[in-house]
């Protein structure tokens, strides 16, 4: 079991997500870094969709009430006890260790992991918070007691060989359309030629761009459609809104792109007053980028290096949350 003694904003439990039910208007939820998120459940030997803490800019304190590994996704400031840790690897907790994360100087979302994973009952079939329906419960609070899954305690603790793939640049990737053909060629052109700016309204089921206003030749009201992360809406202010892991699953403005999953997380870790641009591909080229993109981090997170060998395990048997 671990403890929340001081929650970071927006410190919630996610898993990979909740899928098969965007039909009955519940949309996946689960990380907004998945990558981040994988790798942070690899390192402590959990599955890569185990469930993790998911907070914004700071995580905050957590106390350990058993023995546990722990890994942090993300750029992550880490403390065990006052004492400044290697973000880029596991490590191991003691009962009665205390943990602090963050603040991070250039990320947005950051992961803890631990051995077991998180243990909190599934909800229409994963743990992921969904905030704006409440499916899954809410933010985490001070005082709340998190219960962990079964581990192996004489279970290495873990460190990458390689970096989480596609972390540069400030060029994000996306398909035009599908109503693109709503907005004049110029206004086309100029979506994918000029700079944006991460505006600060921006919370897990979208983030707003400033940049020039974006008119659509007859309104910015369409007949309701689907919609999924990645989808870039132009609302009537001609801002750019792009849909992230709690999109809503329907939407009644037109969408001018779509966020090419590669590049999504990516987009999501860009801290509020940065600047891109979007860059046009075709939907045959985001195939192809996303085969690469998950086999290279098929690599990241497999092989694995050991960072500390075999310890005296806490107790003689395999343990799991008290």
């Amino acid at each position: 079991m671990i403890e929340v003694v001081t929650p970071g904003p927006m410190l919630t439990v996610q898993d990979a997500g909740r899928f098969g039910l965007r039909h009955a208007g519940i949309s996946s939820a689960g990380p907004m870094d998945r990558p981040a998120h994988a790798l942070a459940n690899v390192l402590v030997g959990n599955a890569p969709t185990a469930a993790a803490l998911e907070f914004a800019g700071f995580g905050g304190t957590f106390r350990a009430h058993v023995a546990c590994r722990i890994a942090v996704g993300g750029t992550v400031p880490l403390r065990i006890d006052g004492a400044d840790m290697d973000p880029a690897r596991a490590h191991r907790l003691e009962a009665g260790s205390t943990l602090t994360l963050g603040p991070m100087p250039d990320a947005v979302w950051g992961y803890l992991a631990v051995s077991g994973g998180i243990d909190v009952p599934p909800v229409l079939g994963s743990r992921s918070t969904h905030l704006r329906t409440g499916v899954g419960g809410g933010t985490l609070r001070a005082g709340q007691h998190l219960p962990l899954g079964p581990f192996d305690p004489r279970a290495p603790c873990l460190a990458p060989f390689r970096p989480l793939p596609d972390r540069a640049g400030r060029v994000i990737r996306a398909v035009p359309g599908p109503q693109s053909d709503l907005f004049a060629p110029d206004v086309v052109a100029r979506f994918f030629a000029q700079t944006f700016t991460v505006a600060p309204a921006r919370d897990r089921m979208a983030m707003t761009l400033a940049g020039d206003p974006l008119p659509a030749r007859h309104g910015h009201d369409i007949v309701s459609d689907g919609t999924v992360a990645g989808s870039v809406q132009i609302p009537g202010s001609g801002q750019p809104l792009v849909l992230m892991a709690e999109s809503q699953t329907t939407g009644g403005y037109p969408k001018m792109a779509t966020v090419i999953g590669a590049d999504l997380p990516r987009l999501a870790q860009l801290p509020t007053g940065a600047t891109f641009r979007f860059a046009p591909v075709t939907r045959d080229a985001a195939e192809d980028i996303w085969a690469a993109h998950c086999r290279a981090l098929a690599r990241t997170l497999h092989p694995l290096r050991v960072c500390i060998a075999r310890r005296r395990p806490v107790s003689a048997n395999v343990q799991g949350s008290p």
